[in-house]
This record gives C-alpha cells, structure tokens and sequence, in this order.
C-alpha cells in the first residue's frame, strides 16, 4: 500500500459528507470525483461517506465506490456489507414523541430498516420519494435509526427539545428539517468504529462536509475540510477550505493534497 502526506498526516481514510459536498447541486457525483475516489482506494485509502440520508443513499451515490458508508447522521456505520455500529431509538422512546409532534401538527416521521412511517404524504414535501407509509403513531411499533420533522420556527425546536430525553438529541439542517437522534449517533463516533476496525488513527484520516451536522466529524479527523458553500460555523472549525461542491471540490482538494 502507498499512503500520502499532507500536513505531517499520514493520510489512511477518507470520509466524505454527501449533500453539498461530494454531490453537485444537481445530486450527481461527476466522473472526476468517481476517478479520483477509485485512485485513492487503489493506493489503499479506505473512503467512506458519512451522510444524513438513510436508505436513499443508494438512489443517487454508487456504493461500489466506497469501502464504508455511515448512514442517518451516525445512527450506523458499514465497512462493506458488515454493520459495525448501531444507535437506533427504542419504539418505546419514539412513540411519545412522535405522538407529540402529531398533536401539534408538524409533519413528522420514523425511519426504521429504509421504510419512512409518517403522518403526512412524503413525496407531497420530497417529489419522488415514494418510500413511506402513512400510520397511526399510536401503534407503531418499530425502533427508528431516526425520527424527523419539518421544522417552522423557533417555537418548534424549543417544544421538541422539551420533549427529549437525555440520550436524544435534536439537530436542525439549512432547509428546516429536524432530526431527532441518538446522543451516540453523531458522524464523528461511526466515523470512529470505522476507523477502529480497520485500525486507523483519527490524525490519519481526512474529513470534508458543509452543514453543521459536519463539525463534530471535521474536528474528530486529523485534516478537517469545508466546503467553499459551507456555512461559516463550518469554516470555522476546518483545518482548510476545498472549492465548492459544484467545482468537485472533494475530488479537487485530495488530488492536489493526497494524490499529488
């Protein structure tokens, strides 16, 4: 295996955040980026996305091009096929919530083994999203990897955040959609089981992202990267700045700096 330097890091692993980072605006990964992703993992870089999407991933990222894969947000983390962590939400825990965000009349969703359960029509706020079914919170009965909403103020977050237990946490993206998690289901901590199993140190890997779900994963790795159209709070915390995700600034930023 060949590694590569930058910084005095020893770069083993990649990780990348996907929307507004590796894909372009238009939820495409350019041929670029894909040749660049496949030199990396020849020289024996492990590369790995972390993202807060769960099973529509697959819809728009090619998994072969990955050896592992963190999905919605941290709540599991993949090397290859094996499920190597896993913070999923008790039904138990869900369902009072759940129940809550109904009564106040948020659109409001679980997420469990790819389905969405929800109180409202999905694919009416996601045009093409057809993977939900519409059910009573009252019965549900499955454990959820994440539960989330769709946020419209301030009043909202702070009723959600009453509702939460210690172990949960609420985290609120640019376009208003609430995610309900697992205290232990952030990015950096699956980043980590992976890095683990494949016995790579934290100063050995590389991390990009955009959003504030980013930040914990760009401090975790040795080299944290933001995006040019990150937010400023990401910037802030980033060892350095890619071009943006329009300019395959993923792929740009590692061919000059690791693949040099």
């Amino acid at each position: 295996m060949v590694y590569y330097h930058y910084m005095n890091h020893t770069i083993k692993m990649i990780v990348s955040d996907l929307d507004g980072t590796l894909l372009r605006s238009d939820k495409t990964i350019s041929g670029y980026t894909k040749d660049v992703l496949e030199k990396c993992r020849n020289t024996g870089i492990k590369v790995v996305y972390a993202t807060a999407r769960g099973a529509s991933t697959d819809r728009v990222i090619p998994s072969e091009l990955f050896d592992g894969r963190v999905t919605s947000n941290g709540a599991a983390a993949y090397a290859g096929v094996n499920r190597v962590y896993n913070r999923s939400i008790p039904c138990m825990t869900a369902r009072p919530i759940l129940l809550a965000c109904d009564r106040r009349g948020l659109k409001t969703a679980s997420e469990a083994s790819g389905m969405h359960y929800s109180n409202f029509s999905v694919s009416d706020v996601w045009p093409g999203f057809d993977n939900f079914e519409i059910v009573d919170f009252r019965v549900h009965d499955k454990d959820a990897v994440k539960l989330y909403t769709v946020i419209n103020n301030n009043d909202d977050i702070e009723f959600i955040d009453k509702l939460l237990p210690d172990d949960l946490y609420l985290s609120v993206s640019s376009d208003a959609l609430g995610m309900i998690m697992h205290k232990e289901a952030t990015k950096s901590k699956a980043v980590a089981e992976l890095a683990r199993n494949w016995n790579i140190m934290p100063n050995e890997i590389a991390a990009f992202g955009d959003e504030q779900n980013d930040i914990d994963m760009l401090i975790y790795a040795g080299i944290g990267v933001a995006m040019q159209n990150a937010l400023d709070e990401v910037k802030a915390v980033a060892n350095a700045i890619c071009p943006s995700n329009d300019e395959d600034g993923v792929a740009a930023w590692i061919a000059k700096n690791v693949l040099r």
